[in-house]
């Protein structure tokens, strides 16, 4: 009789859906009296539950709300016509001021450019030729001319071009020369070397004149930027002829 209730205990608690853990101690005999007993052993378990419907609230306090700086509106101040007309006006004086005196300054500078070419040109005009008619005279004359200018077309001391410079030198020594180079290759007598050379005698090509003056140098008038100067024969720029003079 007790087998049959353990059996049924154990049918009712496995039907209500309990778990029932037998082990080898769970069912054990007694001999004495052939009453078996069974023990049923549940293990712990435990039960989480949650409410998924719950609202998550957020714990986190925002102690400093940023809700933007306040700007500050800087309100340009506008001027009136009148002040508009005013500094224009005042501007435009400055200006005419400024270029009034520009002016001024730059009619000074050529007046005394101007005042100052005329003296030199006084003093150029005063070289007086010694009284001596030898080419060596020539040659230390032709020297005192060092930075003249240079004119296209001239021959006189407030400008030349290089035969003109030959042309003035010799004509204070009263010799007449053509006012070109390619004429000034055939006058007086030819030198057959620059070795036989002597100062004052005439270097002259199609394109240039020269008056030598010893050691391979000539005084000449060079261009507008050189003026007039003493260089080496290399100025000839290729053959040329010399011609003596006096």
């Amino acid at each position: 009789m007790h087998r049959k209730i353990t059996s049924i205990t154990l049918a009712l608690l496995l039907g209500a859906g309990g778990i029932a853990t037998l082990t080898p101690t769970a069912l054990a005999a007694t001999p004495s009296n052939g009453t078996v007993s069974s023990t049923r052993s549940f293990p712990a378990t435990t039960t989480t539950r949650r409410d998924l419907l719950s609202e998550s609230v957020s714990t986190d306090v925002q102690s400093d709300i940023d809700w933007g700086g306040i700007e500050t509106l800087s309100v340009p101040q506008t001027k009136s016509q009148a002040e508009k007309d005013a500094e224009l006006k005042a501007q435009q004086e400055e200006e005419a001021r400024k270029q009034a005196q520009e002016q001024a300054e730059q009619r000074a500078r050529e007046q005394a450019l101007r005042q100052e070419e005329a003296s030199r040109s006084a003093d150029r005009t005063v070289v007086t030729p010694p009284a001596s008619k030898t080419g060596q005279a020539v040659a230390e004359y032709a020297m005192q001319f060092t930075g003249y200018p240079y004119v296209y077309g001239g021959n006189q001391p407030t400008g030349w071009d290089c035969s003109g410079f030959v042309q003035y030198v010799y004509s204070q020594f009263g010799v007449n020369l053509p006012h070109a180079s390619s004429g000034q290759m055939g006058v007086g007598s030819p030198v057959a070397s620059l070795a036989e050379a002597q100062p004052g005698d005439i270097l002259a090509n199609s394109h240039h004149a020269a008056i030598y003056i010893g050691n391979g140098m000539v005084m000449n008038a060079m261009n507008p930027a050189q003026g007039t100067q003493i260089a080496s024969v290399a100025v000839m720029g290729g053959a040329y002829s010399i011609r003596r003079v006096v």
